[in-house]
């Protein structure tokens, strides 16, 4: 190996170490490790524009601000009341209803975004209703992680793919959609059949709870009607825009963009309070990665990988089950984002060989999916257990596991199924 070669690999994996190992914020890890292969000239300076993949940073960055100045309405807090109103009192019904808010919400924002805004009062539905929280908590990871997978926007690692690919909103929606619709359906019937009796109540219990709902007031959560109503009108506008940005010719970084700044506009809400909250060190983070992994590629690494793989992988269906079995198994275990940014170029050289329109989609399954093995695989699950400790609940890693491995092989082996039914048949 060339000595430009052993130092991409070298800063590739000891940042990867540092991720995985978390004592040190994976952004810092990230920047630390861009900085050591610029510096070193690894990837020379005027390069830096190619492997930066701003189409990705912006996109999240728009949708940061959209949500985050929404929040201030309450419009989040009045959709889980009004989620909790619905289920007359049923644990089951809350479960499912809950699951499938998640999912949609996670589907067209920021998955991370939604379980922060729902997770709070997911918890105080529980309380209110004297019910075990971790049946919902659990639930609430899945259907996160499911529904995020069906959109361009609703996953990291699909924003990814996205502007790697060139695939637009609709490709997602169009072929994630329907697999994610059944893998819902799949999970939420396992996961209702498995936490039946935990979340049973009697019939006193069940009119209580019927009496505590009935008290709730959705429209009191409304903190800022104005902010509120404008709130709803730019999600909706920037959602439409989503289905119809490849026919105007407009990038999905662009949308994301100019419904923030229209937010921000209408609303007049003070700039400084909206991009403090930020997710910067994501941001960051997705700066550092990319050009970590531009190392690989520029070395010639990444193309001799996929050589390789070419050279023992004869057909594109063999590739396409690779690829969603190593993924979805990886994601469980370490974060997909580098994981997904380190697999991209790889299927990119690959397209020299075979048809890479499938592997994109499988690994898109993979790397969305196959974060719901363990209590470490997706940000959602982290940040959900995390506020889940706070109020004193505690899910331990080998009790998620037990669970989340189940669900990746059961929605992995669906999702795949149904791929292998569209593009191999």
């Amino acid at each position: 190996m060339t000595g430009p070669e052993l130092i991409a690999i070298a800063v590739f994996l000891f940042t990867y170490a540092l991720i995985i190992d978390e004592r040190i914020h994976r952004a810092v890890a990230a920047m630390a490790g861009a900085a050591v292969i610029v510096f070193v000239g690894v990837v020379p300076w005027e390069m830096i524009p190619e492997y930066l993949d701003l189409g990705t940073i912006f996109l999240l960055m728009g949708m940061m601000i959209i949500v985050n100045t929404a929040r201030g309405s309450g419009l989040f807090e009045y959709i889980a009341i009004k989620t909790a109103k619905l289920s007359k009192g049923s644990p089951m019904r809350v479960l499912i209803l809950f699951a499938l808010v998640t999912a949609v919400t996670s589907a067209f924002l920021d998955n991370v975004t939604t379980v922060l805004l729902l997770t709070p009062m997911l918890l105080y539905i529980a309380r209110v209703m004297d019910l075990n929280p971790v049946p919902f908590l659990l639930t609430e990871i899945f259907a996160s992680n499911v529904g995020g997978a069906a959109t361009l926007i609703g996953d990291p690692p699909n924003i990814m793919i996205g502007s790697a690919a060139g695939l637009g909103f609709n490709d997602f929606l169009f072929t994630m959609g329907p697999i994610v619709v059944v893998d819902f359906i799949v999970v939420i019937l396992f996961l209702a059949l498995l936490f039946r009796k935990r979340i049973a109540v009697g019939k006193e219990a069940m009119e209580r709870i019927v009496q505590t709902l009935e008290g709730l007031d959705e429209r009191a959560a409304i903190k800022d009607r104005s902010l509120f109503i404008k709130s709803v009108i730019t999600i909706l506008l920037v959602v439409v825009l989503f289905f119809v940005h490849d026919k105007l010719g407009v990038q999905p970084a662009v949308v994301a963009m100019t419904g923030a700044a229209l937010l921000l506009f209408w609303s007049r809400v003070p700039p400084e309070e909206i991009l403090e909250k930020i997710e910067w060190p994501a941001l960051f983070f997705f700066g550092g990665l990319f050009i970590i992994v531009g190392a690989l590629v520029e070395t010639g690494l990444i193309s001799q990988v996929a050589e390789f793989v070419v050279a023992h992988v004869h057909t594109t269906g063999e590739a396409m089950i690779i690829i969603t079995w190593f993924s979805a198994i990886a994601s469980a275990f370490v974060d997909n984002i580098p994981l997904t940014a380190t697999l991209i170029p790889l299927i990119q050289d690959m397209g020299m060989a075979m048809d890479v329109e499938p592997l994109w989609w499988a690994l898109s399954l993979g790397a969305c999916l196959g974060g719901n093995g363990t209590a470490i695989g997706a940000s959602a699950n982290v940040v959900v257990l995390g506020v889940a400790e706070r109020e004193g609940i505690n899910i331990t890693f080998i009790e998620f596991m037990k669970i989340g491995m189940v669900i990746l092989v059961l929605s992995v082996a669906v999702g795949l199924g149904l791929l292998w039914m569209r593009f191999m048949w």
